[in-house]
């Protein structure tokens, strides 16, 4: 998890970014507004908080998927060893989907505020006295969570989650079949397990999949959750639906699905890559732990 936060994090920034700013235009000129105006640094703004919580968050997603598949093995087939159908990885891919909202969610949430407080208070016509104008909204992410529990309780803790619920649950499922029909498809005949470079491919190509069918509706997420850190311009998951369509048409669900692609390619490829090598280191040393 951590692996694939550093390597995809800066791209995340000009994904969310493009998908919920304004006046960013494309990839290339959002890189560079970026960059000039904030430096370096921009790209790695919000990056703390997932840092320190996407151990539990793909421990947990990862857990989950896994322990699905032995259990459905289990009752389908009498074994919690046997090789998953097609089915089966869909339905643990669901699973995982569902749960990874509880967890997830906050988090995304604070990673996008952290990542949208560029504007000044004074262009969004705001007035704030305990803020200086011009100043960031939030100091932290552990401000930035504390101060949106004290305005907006549990419920704004957790805004975007429906739209998070149908960007994961899909996204899941474009994310670890291709993950095991690649590796499956790339591992050479005789081997018992994929080597790192399957791996790191495989991983990598599930994430391009699995990021270019989930974008739309992770602009509508980005948009929900980005909205409040000056105003709250959405209803709801609807509401922001229609006034992105009336506002900028079709193309708008299509917003950060470059990025989101070429991200999903080193972040994932770096995530399954983690997974399996520490899944691999673990065991060996259970193995010489106990002979």
């Amino acid at each position: 998890g951590i692996a694939s936060v550093i390597a995809g994090h800066p791209l995340d920034t000009v994904k969310t970014r493009l998908q919920a700013g304004q006046g960013y235009g494309n990839t290339f000129k959002c890189v560079l507004t970026v960059y000039r105006n904030e430096s370096l640094a921009g790209f790695f703004k919000g990056m703390s908080f997932p840092l320190a919580s996407v151990g539990i968050y793909s421990s947990v997603v990862f857990g989950v998927f896994s322990s699905t598949q032995r259990l459905l093995g289990q009752l389908r087939h009498g074994d919690a060893a046997a090789a998953p159908s097609l089915a089966d990885m869909t339905l643990a891919s669901i699973v995982a989907g569902v749960i990874s909202v509880g967890i997830g969610t906050p988090v995304e949430l604070v990673k996008i505020r952290l990542q949208m407080q560029t504007q000044p208070y004074t262009k969004a016509n705001i007035k704030l006295n305990s803020t200086v104008p011009g100043s960031p909204v939030y100091r932290g992410p552990i401000h930035c969570l504390r101060t949106i529990l004290q305005k907006e309780g549990i419920a704004g803790v957790y805004r975007g989650n429906v739209a998070m619920l149908l960007r994961d649950v899909p996204g899941y499922c474009a994310y670890f079949i291709p993950y095991a029909i690649f590796c499956d498809w790339i591992t050479p005949d005789g081997s018992i397990s994929p080597n790192p470079f399957s791996i790191w491919v495989a991983g990598g190509v599930a994430g391009a999949v699995s990021w270019a069918v989930c974008t739309p509706m992770d602009v509508v997420k980005s948009r929900l959750q980005a909205d409040g850190v000056y105003l709250n311009q959405y209803k709801g998951i609807l509401d922001c639906m229609l006034q992105s369509y009336q506002n900028e048409g079709l193309k708008v669900f299509c917003r950060g699905l470059l990025v989101n692609t070429v991200r999903g390619f080193p972040s994932s490829a770096a995530m399954f890559l983690g997974y399996e090598l520490s899944l691999k280191a673990m065991k060996r040393c259970q193995t010489e732990t106990n002979p």
